[in-house]
């Protein structure tokens, strides 16, 4: 059975999660000994904080699609080298056979710069074994094993350069599914200290109570922060 995907719980960027989490945690150090009623203890707020820890160290997603990118673009100098190879190839098989003919036909090279990955790779395992078929047909055009091999060579390179990028796209996958994972989890835990801290001031202080609030986008803290500055001065006056 296929796994299903895994869905983010929270609406802010893995950056911002972070400093919401160590933030509240910085709180919960300091209002520990009333946590401790709620069986919430020192070893269970380190613990959270292991986890934050190991979250911020994990690769981001920029630095994935960028290892990704890199892999695409050695993949596209793979494919352009084995297409510079098969054309060299065809053009021996040119001089010899109309491109009309079935002898060079046979080769399917026909629109060779609209074909996907898979089909420039079946592509150039195909020329280099019509081509070592038809070599009597061709040795008076120059062709030679060493013409063949440099195709050869050059499908290997590229079925290589193409499985690594292949990997690279599934290793972004898992990446981001494990963050995703771990995101989900410190989120979770987020919510329980927040629920904890704010039950503990929500009846003798406004303040520390606001520190327990979670604020689901940047948008928000600001306007929280400007109401926050508005009843501070409108005490004051």
């Amino acid at each position: 059975m296929k796994k299903q995907a895994t869905h983010r719980m929270y609406n802010v960027p893995d950056a911002e999660l972070y400093v919401q989490c160590m933030e509240r945690i910085r709180y919960a150090y300091r209002d520990i000994d009333r946590f401790v009623p709620y069986s919430y203890d020192l070893e269970r707020l380190r613990a959270f904080g292991a986890l934050c820890e190991r979250f911020n160290a994990m690769p981001d997603d920029d630095e994935m699609v960028g290892d990704q990118m890199l892999m695409t673009e050695k993949k596209d100098d793979a494919a352009e080298r084995l297409k510079t190879a098969i054309r060299s190839l065809m053009t021996r098989v040119e001089i010899k056979f109309n491109n009309r003919s079935g002898r060079y036909r046979k080769f399917g090279t026909a629109k060779m710069g609209d074909m996907s990955d898979a089909q420039l790779l079946f592509c150039g395992r195909r020329v280099a074994r019509v081509a070592r078929q038809q070599m009597d047909f061709l040795a008076d055009t120059g062709m030679n094993e060493t013409i063949i091999q440099r195709v050869t060579d050059a499908c290997r390179d590229f079925e290589t350069a193409l499985n690594i990028q292949q990997d690279r796209i599934a290793d972004r996958d898992i990446a981001v599914e494990n963050r995703t994972e771990q995101g989900n989890k410190m989120y979770q835990e987020l919510v329980v200290l927040c629920n904890i801290g704010k039950d503990i001031w929500a009846d003798t202080d406004p303040v520390k109570y606001e520190n327990y609030c979670i604020y689901e986008s940047n948008n928000h803290q600001k306007i929280a922060r400007k109401e926050r500055e508005k009843s501070a001065v409108a005490s004051k006056e």
